[in-house]
């Protein structure tokens, strides 16, 4: 239930991030700009066209780094589970072995050690298997929250840019 509730939360703080995006981008209006202050504005302009793309690099880079990151974990725990479904077959594979050989008379008693045994290793490679898709789980949610925080910083410095060239029209 936690992992459900965070996978829901990271989604609606991605969600929203976009959509902060979106409305802040296209609610932008401009001063109006006289001679004088001309040269302020290209120039607050220039300085907020680098700072945006920097920031969108960094965030790019960012999302990157945070996908490659979840991918690891999907490959880590792929890579248990299937270590774990081995080490049961072989589980089994050795309580069948060990049924085969065993006396008529004992073959009843073996067969009950066998089904423990089996069960065992199936108990145990069913929780190995939930813990590495858990860990995965909790690596892509992590990444998501990446993601979108990173998408928050850019908006954050658009956001910022902006003001600035605001600022520069505004002044006489």
């Amino acid at each position: 239930m936690n992992k459900l509730l965070a996978t829901l939360i990271a989604g609606l703080v991605a969600t929203s991030a976009y959509a902060q995006t979106a409305t802040t981008t296209t609610t932008t209006t401009t001063a109006p700009v006289t001679t004088a202050n001309t040269e302020a504005v290209v120039k607050a302009e220039a300085r907020a066209e680098a700072d945006v793309a920097k920031a969108e690099a960094k965030e790019m880079k960012a999302a990157a780094k945070a996908d490659e990151k979840a991918a690891k974990a999907v490959a880590d725990a792929q890579e248990k589970k299937a270590k774990a479904h081995a080490k049961a077959v072989k589980a089994h594979a050795n309580a069948a072995e060990k049924v085969s050989k065993a006396d008529p008379e004992d073959r009843a008693k073996a067969v009950a050690k066998a089904e423990e045994k089996v069960s065992e290793a199936n108990l145990k490679a069913e929780k190995t298997m939930i813990k590495a898709d858990e860990k995965a789980l909790k690596q892509q949610v992590d990444a998501a929250a990446d993601k979108a925080t990173a998408a928050a910083k850019t908006e954050q410095v658009r956001a910022e840019a902006m003001a600035d060239v605001h600022k520069a029209a505004a002044k006489k």
